[in-house]
């Protein structure tokens, strides 16, 4: 730890800690800072998933950054296309010389004498340190390490393949297979029909149904102003419309819960069958109690149409040799079992967090504004919307961070810590009830139940509240410590360990 403390460390070289290296390199030009990533590779979540169809869950005209356009023609980002603009839009910016690879923060501490973070890092099996004045995690919400996998009675005795999406055997082959895959969210309704291309048949087996609108990969309008009008403003005027739409048809669902799912299974059930039995899209649920799938050109339709792929709504049993045998006594017979049950939710890359030497439970914690936490002094993390594109908020987010550390500059301050002043009391998370937001409560923190601590999920109050309002806010601590004198032990134990 010899070297200069830095200004900022990002963790994380995924869309979000890459979207939050551009924005320091525009808006804080003068910041040192380094990104770390665990894996090999930058991409995140784009990188780590390979299986089949694997692709954004909404457009990426909301799911791409404010700063760089999205230019392909197709409005539905597949995995190696993602993680293909990711890797531009930081060759574009010059940061991807600074990301180290394979360096996994396990521990962060803070010290309010030094105002410094000192981070514990596994950089390929060498134990390293590493000081910065801020820190801003990009890790996303999930453990990379393995997904949500719960066990079923009797799959010791399946003689087929179980599969995770999440630890995708690379090059698997399943053709001519008969495929089951278990759940109905995101991942379930992308692998079903991507299945279909090879396999002989893909069933889609669900506890309970999902809501589920066809979204069109091709935008005539889109593709016809590129035609006539620059890139840059086809996108910006692109990404506003998407925006309003979405927010629109959220506010239309949250407000009119029996019309919003009469009009959404009246479109599904014009893309299926005659006769088709609605009670596989029919969920028991108000729309947008948990989010709704979105699937391009109504593909998973299609497949079901064409004989390709079916679903059943059945409780598991237990699994037999042959395949998978349902409460209702039917069997379904499987050479693959495709487990896609969710994922195991995790902030912080489960790294470990101290302030002033005592550990921090992050779950007793409100988030400020959805960038920063209580008590917890210069420390940002990156957490996108539940009920729109991740990458909307996350812009706002770090927008909001550039604008406090210059701030912090400019006023000397050495020291952000938010402060629950104004009285505000502990409230859930998120206002669903989606199985990995259930799973995950006493992990993650809470929201308040008034401003700043409230989380709103509303792009527009968030721009004006992010981008636009005060950073000097009264729930904010803002302080320039004095270091203590260095006592003669630890300037003994600072030359050993430099």
């Amino acid at each position: 730890m010899a070297a200069e403390p830095l200004d900022v460390v990002i963790i994380g070289a995924g869309l979000s800690g890459i979207g939050a290296a551009c924005h320091l390199k525009k808006n804080c030009p003068n910041k040192q800072f380094v990104i770390l990533e665990g894996r090999e590779s930058l991409g995140g979540t784009w990188d780590l998933f390979r299986y089949p169809g694997i692709r954004s869950d909404s457009d990426m005209f909301t799911l791409g950054y404010n700063f760089k356009p999205w230019t392909h023609s197709k409005s539905i980002g597949g995995g190696k296309l993602i993680r293909s603009y990711i890797a531009e839009a930081a060759a574009e910016a010059g940061i991807d010389s600074i990301i180290r690879y394979g360096s996994k923060v396990v521990l962060a501490e803070w010290s309010s004498d030094a105002a410094l973070w000192t981070l514990t890092v596994n950089e390929r099996g060498i134990t390293k340190q590493i000081q910065c004045r801020f820190l801003i995690c990009g890790t996303g919400y999930y453990s990379y390490e393995e997904g949500y996998r719960p066990k079923f009675e009797g799959e010791e005795n399946y003689n087929g393949d179980i599969l995770h999406p999440q630890k995708w055997p690379e090059d698997y082959d399943y053709s001519g297979k008969n495929v089951v895959v278990i759940g109905s969210g995101a991942t379930a309704v992308t692998l079903v029909p991507a299945m279909t291309d090879k396999a002989a048949h893909v069933t889609m087996l669900q506890r309970s149904p999902t809501y589920i609108l066809s979204l069109p990969q091709d935008d005539p309008l889109v593709n016809g102003l590129r035609k006539i009008l620059p890139e840059s403003w086809v996108y910006k005027m692109t990404r506003v419309r998407n925006i309003g739409i979405s927010w629109l048809l959220y506010k239309y669902c949250r407000a009119f819960p029996k019309a919003s799912r009469k009009l959404i299974l009246k479109l599904a059930q014009k893309q299926l069958p005659e006769n088709y039995d609605m009670k596989h899209f029919s969920p028991n649920y108000a729309p947008w109690d948990e989010r709704l799938c979105i699937v391009p050109d109504g593909d998973l339709f299609e497949t079901i149409s064409e004989g390709k792929a079916s679903v059943e709504t059945d409780h598991i049993d237990c699994f037999t040799e042959k395949g998978i045998k349902l409460k209702s006594g039917k069997e379904l017979a499987a050479d693959v079992i495709v487990t896609a049950t969710g994922l195991n939710l995790q902030l912080f890359g489960n790294m470990q967090l101290k302030v002033d030497g005592e550990p921090v439970d992050i779950s007793e914690k409100m988030y400020y504004r959805g960038v920063m936490f209580e008590d917890l002094p210069n420390l940002g993390m990156v957490f996108g919307y539940t009920n729109a594109s991740w990458t909307l908020k996350a812009d706002l987010v770090l927008e909001h961070l550039c604008r406090l550390l210059n701030h912090m500059d400019e006023n000397g301050y050495k020291q952000c810590t938010p402060k629950n002043r104004n009285g505000a009391t502990h409230t859930p998370f998120a206002d669903m009830s989606s199985g990995y937001i259930q799973r995950a409560q006493g992990k993650i923190p809470h929201q308040g139940s008034k401003k700043p601590w409230k989380l709103y999920q509303n792009f527009f109050m968030d721009m004006f509240a992010l981008r636009f309002g005060n950073v000097d806010d009264p729930c904010l601590e803002f302080s320039s410590p004095a270091p203590k004198a260095e006592t003669r032990e630890q300037k003994v134990q600072r030359e050993l360990v430099s």
